[in-house]
């Protein structure tokens, strides 16, 4: 049997810097079980794209999401990265549900 899953690599690293903006890239790399060399090139194309970008808090890095900005899949492209990772259910901020969005 393969091994595959519904959500790419770049997904989890949304949802997981979605849920926790102050997350090490360490961090996310074992949340999502990547390698931290594999979670540095996500999280730069993301950034690169404008899905988010990085905050210097001291020594350490804080994410700040784009949500409004599209999926990237023509089939999905209707649909922000709001939308995914509210769906998900990854993080109440974005519902309103405890804090606002940055």
């Amino acid at each position: 049997m393969t091994s595959w899953t519904f959500l790419t690599h770049h997904a989890h690293v949304l949802l997981t810097v979605a849920a926790q903006p102050d997350l090490t890239v360490h961090e996310v790399a074992l949340a999502v079980g990547i390698s931290d060399r594999q979670a540095v090139n996500i999280l730069n194309d993301l950034e690169a794209d404008g899905y988010l970008e990085r905050v210097r808090r001291g020594r350490r890095n804080h994410y700040v999401l784009h949500p409004d900005r599209p999926m990237r899949h023509h089939g999905n492209s209707h649909h922000s990265v709001g939308d995914l990772i509210a769906a998900m259910g990854d993080i109440r901020h974005l519902r309103g549900e405890g804090g606002t969005a940055e």
